[in-house]
């Protein structure tokens, strides 16, 4: 992994251990202002150049202190060398606010993170412009919008994790049954998507919905996808999560899906499942290589496919 660090150095060394931590924020017309918002990078940050950028999207409820209590898995992260040095980034926002654009357009959470606000980062801090190094992640309300600002914008990012993200396992807001939002009363629906809810509003945010209408775009794009959820989920996302699933792969949509057996809504376990989300973004750049081995046994099983006619999964 020491490859990562020549990457990003400029004639300088970063330190084993440390981080750095800055608290700001940005003034917007199209959202709350000022957001408030944290980062965290390893020591010496500002002195490299072209890091990769994650954006990092808290639940509902909380807000860019959130960051700040996950920056130790960061820093282990760092320390080990598995991921490179990077700046992670987390913006406090509207509390039930879904990271949406409101129906009636009195806050503009998803236009202000992809446009004023990546923009904002790239002026202020030294990271890459390139979307390949340019994640999404999230927990909860944290991963819908991350799964919706992705796949709205595919082009725009290389990879999003989503962990345990509030969605809901159906493709018509028609089709949500009391049991898929009892944690979601009509305010705090109607606040979003318009009142009462506007379905074909809620169906253009949904991201199953978005994928099965944009499926061509999505391949396309080579962005890389991470879905997961508790089976032990208190919320029962893990059934949003497994629909969604089940919708990429029916769309043959590459992704990587965890039903993480036992594990519930932010509890112990989020420590290790963040760690292989933060693992995955970063793989989508520098992937696990192909060896000679590898290579052999294509050779090998090309004519026994060729044989057995057809294609697999992903190029039916």
């Amino acid at each position: 992994m020491k490859r990562w660090i020549g990457a990003f150095l400029m004639g300088c060394c970063i330190p084993a251990w440390g981080y750095e931590k800055l608290l700001s924020e940005v003034a917007s017309e199209i959202v709350p202002s000022p957001v408030e918002y944290a980062v965290i990078a390893p020591d010496g940050y500002r002195d490299m150049r072209n890091l990769p950028l994650v954006l990092n999207l808290h639940g509902g409820g909380g807000s860019r202190a959130r960051l700040l209590q996950q920056a130790e898995l960061w820093q282990r992260l760092w320390q080990s060398e598995a991921i490179p040095p990077a700046v992670v980034v987390m913006p406090s926002v509207t509390p039930r606010g879904f990271y949406m654009n409101f129906k009636d357009g009195s806050e503009r959470w998803e236009d202000f993170l992809v446009h004023e606000f990546i923009e904002h980062l790239h002026d202020t801090l030294p990271v890459s412009k390139n979307p390949e190094r340019t994640f999404l992640t999230g927990v909860s309300m944290g991963g819908m919008g991350s799964l919706r600002i992705a796949f709205r914008y595919p082009e725009r990012f290389g990879a999003v994790a989503a962990l345990e993200p509030g969605i809901e396992p159906v493709l018509r807001y028609a089709d949500v049954l009391p049991k898929h939002r009892f944690w979601r009363d009509d305010a705090v629906m109607e606040q979003a998507f318009g009142k009462p809810v506007d379905e074909a509003y809620w169906a253009a945010n949904n991201p199953a919905t978005m994928a099965t209408q944009n499926a061509d775009e999505l391949r396309a794009s080579g962005l890389q996808i991470y879905l997961e959820a508790g089976d032990e989920d208190q919320f029962w996302l893990y059934e949003g999560s497994e629909f969604l699933h089940r919708t990429l792969w029916d769309l043959r949509i590459k992704h990587e899906y965890h039903l993480v057996r036992g594990a519930d809504h932010v509890g112990p376990s989020m420590g290790e499942r963040m760690d292989e989300a933060i693992r995955f973004l970063f793989r989508s750049y520098n992937p696990w290589p192909v060896t000679r081995r590898m290579r052999a046994v294509d050779r090998f099983l090309a004519p026994m496919k060729r044989r057995a006619g057809g294609s697999d999964h992903y190029n039916e």
